[in-house]
């Protein structure tokens, strides 16, 4: 069973040891991970650039996982699935934590696969609840269909152009690395030519008049420069 396409997923652990061998599960299933070890850069890192995922440990430094889990409810913009990770077993201490917001709950210790069927389905389960229509200003792309319109007017562009275009949306008003974006687009198998200067190229020809939505951040990577 794979996870949706491009699963990003935010393991919040403070033991080393533990955090790498969860890593490890997760990349071998191909997902994209980020780490972290602190409550309140966990609770910044989800509010900054939200995860399909939340692996949540509840003993945490700075500010501790139920703390982190209803902040980010009180906080974010938008539901991210969390999986609270932890060894807390009685019937109160998993109360207190679905009261905090936690969709799911994980006790230590687990197995590998146990991790990876309850982290797929609440990524998956955050997907259906997504609308298929982006609105970033003046562009409305349907995800489902692959339609995009601009000013009202339908742009002719696919495939990779299409993803990349999809990728910014999804992460605007944030600048998407170029590093991030040949992940996404072609996640561990990188094309040995420079593609994305293809795929960019590509999609401002297709924006036509409006390629300037489109905005190279030197030394940084590309966003969409719509109003926030």
């Amino acid at each position: 069973m794979e996870q949706p396409r491009s699963s990003r997923i935010l393991v919040v652990e403070d033991h080393i040891g533990l955090r790498a061998q969860i890593v490890a599960v997760l990349v071998g299933a191909g997902w994209r991970v980020e780490e972290a070890s602190d409550g309140r850069l966990a609770l910044q890192m989800a509010l900054d650039e939200p995860p399909d995922v939340l692996l949540l440990d509840l003993g945490l430094p700075g500010l501790d996982g139920l703390a982190v889990c209803a902040q980010l409810r009180q906080r974010a913009d938008r539901h991210v699935p969390v999986l609270m990770l932890t060894a807390r077993d009685t019937l109160s201490d998993k109360g207190l934590g679905f009261a905090a917001g936690a969709d799911d709950y994980l006790l230590k210790p687990f197995a590998s696969e146990e991790l990876l069927w309850r982290c797929q389905a609440l990524a998956r389960r955050g997907e259906l609840g997504r609308s298929p229509v982006l609105e970033r200003g003046p562009l409305r792309i349907d995800r489902r269909s692959g339609e995009v319109r601009c000013h009202q007017r339908v742009v002719e562009v696919s495939g990779h152009a299409l993803r990349l275009l999809v990728a910014l949306a999804e992460a605007w008003p944030r600048t998407v690395s170029r590093s991030e974006l040949l992940q996404q687009l072609w996640a561990d198998e990188p094309p040995e030519s420079d593609a994305l200067r293809s795929h960019l190229y590509t999609l401002r020809q297709g924006l036509g008049p409006s390629q300037s939505l489109v905005k190279t951040v030197h030394g940084v990577g590309l966003r969409l420069d719509v109003p926030t």
